[in-house]
């Protein structure tokens, strides 16, 4: 085991704002008044079980497609950037479809909302810079996170206001903007 507490924290931060469960309140206090209560447990277990196991059978997924973790990492790359955008400049360039005959604590809470297309690029695009027990152990504490804001989400609402949970997601915004371009650059150099 390579235990790194700079890799843990770096994995920890690029999850957490690509997941952006903070500025996911809105939409996460919506779910609720659609459909009553919304088990906070479960959901970050079933975020936390796909991310896991995803980061482990993914990048045997695209050996059989045949695409090496360097190009998926810069295809990431350019996911995060998007999503970056998305939180620096307030617009919504991805949108899915709201499933409501679903429970809302799989779909689309723990699938795609926290477990979606961000965070799975994500995990490969860190796997090829970083030790896997370090990402796992990033991966848990994120459900910690998402375990909590789930539970305490009108809380959290009425504290931070509208206005306060904009302006996290614009922090978060420039930060995964930066580390977008980080990963493109390291893997980059990689694939040339």
């Amino acid at each position: 085991m390579n235990f790194n507490f700079n890799e843990i924290l770096t994995a920890f931060m690029v999850l957490f704002a690509v997941i952006d469960i903070i500025g996911n309140i809105p939409i996460i206090i919506d779910l609720r008044q659609k459909v009553g209560t919304i088990n906070s447990g479960k959901a970050a277990l079933i975020a936390g079980t796909i991310m896991v196991v995803f980061l482990f059978i993914g990048k045997n997924i695209l050996s059989i497609i045949g695409i090496d973790v360097n190009s998926f990492a810069v295809a990431g790359s350019f996911i995060l950037f998007f999503i970056a955008l998305e939180m620096i400049l307030g617009i919504t360039l991805y949108k899915s479809e709201e499933n409501t005959t679903l429970t809302a604590t799989v779909f689309p809470l723990a699938f795609p909302l926290i477990a979606g297309p961000g965070s799975l690029t994500t995990l490969l695009s860190l796997r090829a810079v970083h030790q896997i027990e370090n990402i796992i152990i990033a991966v848990l504490l994120n459900c910690l996170v998402i375990y909590l804001v789930l539970k305490t989400s009108s809380r959290i609402e009425k504290i931070i206001g509208k206005n306060g949970i904009q302006i996290i997601r614009k922090i978060f915004g420039v930060i995964l903007l930066a580390i977008s371009v980080k990963l493109f650059t390291s893997n980059i150099k990689e694939l040339l």
